[in-house]
């Protein structure tokens, strides 16, 4: 396949709003295209590289398209911007820089305008055009003639979109069906909605299907065990398990042969759980394990089990799946839980959680399955002020004592179907310099001006990758931004470098809350192409 060809696609996917039409597009290419091909492609689209990112800067990559010129014919093929990306990330040692920037400049020098346009979006992760797992999912599946449930399934198993993609065109269902729980393959995380308070967990999830956990200031952890065999992954499914022995020890003394768990875990003193930034210092470090160990020892509390001794439970129902937790796991080391049969025992839970330092709790339908990767109403969390997950769209350097610092924050909710402006986008959702500390401050800067893509006066704006959670105490409706709502009294809770902008906080979340505490009907907003579809109809 021509890159020129991709490159077209991808234009076209990012030109429509619709849903519809992306899905054609795309799975038109699939369809046609030989199946080695088509897997490669299926990633791409997606925005995404074969193994990941190659470490490509953007000065890098500004060189590299201003020391070369367009080509004027299409020539490359995708199999030799995959092979440049293989090389590029193989390149080590001494001289590795200059070799590097050699194999950049080669590729763009025999590409053509569009064709270096999508090659350097897909290298900085920017590639944007709506093409998202969603939707590649659905364009697989009908590309293949399978059902997109099952697809969409295995992919969440697995993780692997090449994989699945190879499944999808050169298999039948049984293929997919072999898609499965797998030690050592980290599983997608299921995860939790935002409800504004306990009235409204109540009435999407009432009793006796209703209970209750605590909402730990923690680190999401999976571990996976198989006899004396532990690997412990974070949220983004990275492999954690020399910053974490004390869960590799507690993971070694479980009964049975083999499990994998979901939870949480948290660096304490005495007890009190320590900020989710204080918990992070422990993640990443290989050196001094030991020295950090004695001063910040961590806590693991489990709330989930999706295998034990051969048998998947993401299938169970919770209060099954709890049922194995409490045959495996020691009391301390189980969430603190609550099945409820009246709301108010919800409100005196809540009260204690805070009371202990906690967050707030999370509300979960008993009768829910582990949906792995998906964000659904069967887990709600609810705390004691508002807090999001958003993307820092740009900084403004600060004055006074914060001169010389980017301070004063732009913060966006991600917009996946483009209501408020592009199609995967981020709406502005207001600003805010507080609950930075010096150091944050100092980090911040130095990161910002890596991700930096151009300066407006005082305000330099960034790629949107970096995820920061905000406290506030509501939603206020405002005319100065897209969406009509801001945030009230925003302060910064603390960088999250566990997750990725996708998997911020979206626009309708936002909105949700908006409503929820004015008990009035939607904001108004500027229709969809789908929805003026739906209209016409």
């Amino acid at each position: 396949m021509k890159l020129e060809d991709l490159a077209a696609v991808a234009a076209r996917v990012a030109a429509t709003a619709a849903r519809s039409e992306k899905i054609s597009t795309l799975a038109e290419l699939l369809a046609a295209a030989p199946v080695e091909v088509a897997q490669q492609a299926t990633v791409l689209l997606s925005g995404e590289l074969p193994g990941g990112r190659i470490g490509i800067g953007p000065r890098s990559l500004v060189d590299a398209l201003e020391s070369t010129a367009p080509h004027s014919t299409a020539t490359l093929e995708v199999t030799e911007l995959l092979r440049v990306v293989a090389e590029v990330r193989g390149t080590a040692g001494t001289g590795s820089g200059r070799r590097r920037q050699e194999l950049l400049e080669s590729l763009l020098a025999r590409a053509t305008a569009p064709e270096r346009d999508f090659t350097a979006r897909l290298l900085l992760g920017e590639l944007r055009q709506g093409a998202l797992a969603g939707v590649m999912v659905e364009a697989l599946a009908r590309a293949g003639g399978r059902d997109p449930a099952l697809v969409r399934r295995a992919l969440m198993l697995s993780g692997d979109l090449q994989a699945v993609a190879r499944a999808v065109l050169v298999g039948d269902d049984t293929a997919l069906d072999a898609f499965r729980v797998a030690l050592f393959r980290p599983l997608q995380p299921m995860l939790a909605q935002p409800a504004a308070d306990l009235d409204e967990a109540w009435g999407r999830i009432p009793a006796p299907r209703a209970a209750v956990e605590l909402k730990i200031d923690g680190a999401r952890v999976q571990v996976h065990r198989q006899d004396g065999e532990v690997r412990v992954y974070s949220r983004s499914l990275r492999d954690v398990t020399a910053s974490v022995p004390e869960i590799t020890e507690l993971a070694t003394r479980l009964p049975g042969r083999e499990t994998i768990l979901d939870g949480e875990c948290y660096a304490h003193r005495d007890g009190a759980p320590l900020p989710f930034q204080v918990t992070m210092r422990r993640f990443g470090r290989r050196l001094d394990v030991d020295a950090l160990r004695r001063e910040l020892p961590l806590q693991v509390r489990f709330f989930d089990c999706l295998l034990v001794d051969g048998s998947e439970l993401v299938d169970a129902p919770l209060r099954a799946r709890w049922q194995a937790l409490d045959a495996l796991l020691p009391p301390e080391n189980e969430i603190e839980r609550e099945a409820l049969s009246e709301l108010s025992q919800a409100d005196a839970f809540l009260r204690r959680a805070l009371a202990a330092g906690h967050e707030g709790l999370m509300w979960k339908d008993l009768e829910s399955t582990y949906e792995a990767g998906s964000r659904g109403y069967a887990w709600l969390k609810v705390k004691s002020a508002h807090t999001l997950d958003l993307v820092v769209l740009a900084a403004e350097w600060g004055s006074g004592r914060r001169r010389g610092f980017l301070s004063n924050l732009h913060l966006g909710a991600r917009d996946p179907a483009g209501d408020f402006g592009p199609v995967g986008g981020f709406v502005m959702l207001g600003k805010t310099f507080k609950g930075l500390t010096d150091e944050v401050l100092r980090w911040q800067t130095g990161r910002m001006l890596e991700l930096e893509t151009r300066r407006e006066g005082h305000v330099v704006w960034v790629r949107p990758e970096l995820v920061v959670e905000i406290a506030c105490n509501n939603i206020q409706e405002s005319p100065q931004y897209p969406s009509r709502m801001a945030l009230r009294f925003a302060r910064v809770k603390g960088y999250r470098p566990d997750k990725e902008a996708a998997h911020a906080s979206t626009v309708a979340e936002v909105r949700r809350l908006f409503d929820a505490e004015r008990d009035v009907g939607p904001v108004t907003q500027r229709p969809t192409q789908r929805q003026e579809e739906s209209d016409d109809a």
